[in-house]
């Protein structure tokens, strides 16, 4: 009454292949490379380089000169670099002052 063919042997070779956690280790290799140029882009700010600066004329508005300096670009966009660039909290810009505008 002893079943044949069932015997105890372990369930992986004593050997293993050399080559066989490769595809682990570079998906950890990748995850640590991504997460470090991410925490780098935080600590350097992620602000586009300043190419030019403008002065505030009277009249002109945050919408008027993105679209003025940046046509074919969605102005929306442009405008909310301006503001992270020059640190604004809102739309409201003054005659005279000076904003540096991204690249």
């Amino acid at each position: 009454m002893y079943a044949t063919g069932y015997s105890i042997r372990p369930l992986r070779s004593r050997r293993e292949a050399p080559l066989r956690h490769i595809g682990r280790w570079s998906l950890v290799l990748l995850a640590v490379a991504a997460l470090a140029l991410g925490l780098s882009k935080v600590a350097l700010g992620d602000t586009p380089p300043v190419v030019a600066t403008v002065v505030v004329q009277p009249g002109d508005t945050l919408w008027a000169i993105a679209g003025a300096r940046y046509p074919g670009d969605d102005v929306r966009v442009r405008i909310d670099e301006i503001e992270r660039l020059n640190g604004l909290h809102g739309p409201v810009i003054d005659v005279g002052e000076v904003l540096q505008l991204p690249g």
